[in-house]
């Protein structure tokens, strides 16, 4: 469908409930400034999202660029990855798919019964990698509660409790986001055990808040897991949106979960004039 060229289609899609606005770069020339990114994401004046996502064209079959509700740009999205590929796959017809992101080149494929997998590569276990603010031993921080920091294209830091429903995310999530020794801020994830090999999560995302799911927050909480030893490498990871599989394999963290293309729509020429 064609548009005014003073207008911005955009696509409304989530994964478990961790929802995404979509822009689709790859026909025309779209800046998302912060300013923009603000806007849309404001649940009252905007459109509302976790993050948001550009695909332009480039290496690979796409390239992904995922912006913070704050304006703040994340290196990494798993589940907007996943749900740009499902779109993608579904355009194209194919089930393999190379997307191009600041975390480096991402395989998607097609799981079959309406799934999608991304490979979202290995994960950061260096401080200076993650980063952390100096070198120390990134199996457990020295900050109460001993958690475990891992890097998957953005920074977390990851509790290990004895119940996840209990913790106050809303005050718990911030303190640690800015915790000194994080230096890029952190995602924070929350995490018990309520099965051999599976896990309830719920995740403070940097520059967003609580969020009903996180895919890199599920992949970092499923290595910090086996890196302690409380699991093997491939688990089920229960969030407060859905189930996700992580599986920490030779070449890569894979997640495989759900995705939703919920709706299409197109910003107007007065809204963006006002908001840019």
């Amino acid at each position: 469908m064609e548009h005014a060229p003073d207008t911005l289609p955009f696509m409304k899609m989530h994964g478990l409930g961790n929802d995404f606005v979509v822009l689709d770069g790859r026909a025309r020339n779209i800046e998302v400034t912060p300013a923009l990114a603000r806007a849309i994401a404001d649940r009252h004046r905007g459109v509302g999202f976790d993050q948001l996502a550009l695909i332009e064209r480039g290496e690979g079959d796409a390239r992904l660029t995922f912006y913070n509700a704050d304006g703040s740009t994340a290196g990494a999205c798993g589940n907007a990855t996943r749900c740009i590929a499902r779109f993608l796959m579904d355009e194209t017809g194919r089930a393999r798919l190379e997307l191009v992101t600041e975390r480096g080149t991402l395989l998607a494929e097609d799981a079959g019964n309406g799934l999608t997998s991304v490979n979202m590569g290995q994960p950061q276990l260096r401080w200076d990698e993650i980063p952390l603010a100096r070198e120390m031993d990134t199996l457990e921080l020295p900050i109460e509660g001993a958690p475990t920091a891992t890097g998957m294209g953005n920074p977390h830091c990851t509790f290990f409790v004895e119940d996840a429903e209990t913790v106050d995310l809303d005050a718990f999530g911030p303190v640690h986001e800015h915790h000194p020794l994080y230096p890029e801020r952190t995602n924070v994830q929350v995490a018990n055990l309520i099965g051999p090999d599976h896990l309830r999560m719920r995740v403070w995302e940097r520059g967003v808040g609580v969020t009903l799911a996180s895919g890199s927050s599920s992949c970092a909480t499923a290595v910090a897991a086996a890196r302690r030893g409380l699991t093997g490498r491939k688990v089920t990871v229960e969030l407060d949106g859905g189930t996700l599989q992580i599986d920490w394999r030779e070449d890569g963290v894979w997640m495989t979960g759900g995705t939703a293309h919920v709706f299409d729509g197109v910003f107007s020429r007065a809204w963006l004039e006002a908001v840019q």
